[in-house]
């Protein structure tokens, strides 16, 4: 029989929502590895991991008088997490928070992607072994041609 399962959606890894969320996730280890360095006081890690967050419709609100989508992104937080926000963002450039985040949404889309071709391929080969004995016919430029087996059209 064949397995039948949910897969996540790629699509959720491409929303506002997804891509602020891993932004967070950059700024948050970048200020992680500043306290351990010992330029940021642990304290301020603790307060930015706890009021952190984003409105996504505030963010594109900020982002259309400022005409920047990181400025707009750490504004919103700055709401948030008041005055410790000023160690977000610390010695880093747009594009290094973009860049990480577009390399994380790949890899986490990419991860999707082989899981369902690993299943996809179990799958073909269950069919392999169960049809190796099903004769059919080939096919060759659009017409019969020598006959095969249904299972080796599935191994293929």
């Amino acid at each position: 029989m064949i397995e039948r399962y949910s897969r996540p959606e790629i699509s959720a890894i491409w929303s506002d929502s997804n891509r602020f969320k891993v932004w967070l996730e950059i700024e948050i280890l970048a200020v992680e590895a500043h306290v351990k360095l010992g330029k940021v006081p642990a304290e301020a890690l603790k307060t930015i991991k706890e009021k952190a967050n984003f409105d996504v419709d505030k963010i594109k609100e900020i982002e259309d008088k400022v005409k920047h989508d990181v400025i707009a992104f750490l504004t919103n937080l700055e709401e948030n997490v008041g005055d410790d926000s000023r160690y977000m963002h610390l010695g880093m450039t747009s594009s290094d928070v973009l860049d990480t985040a577009l390399a994380v949404q790949m890899k986490r889309a990419g991860e999707i992607i082989l899981n369902g071709m690993n299943k996809l391929s179990a799958v073909l080969k269950q069919q392999a072994i169960k049809y190796k004995h099903t004769i059919c016919i080939g096919r060759s430029h659009g017409i019969h041609a020598e006959p095969t087996t249904f299972g080796l059209k599935m191994a293929l």
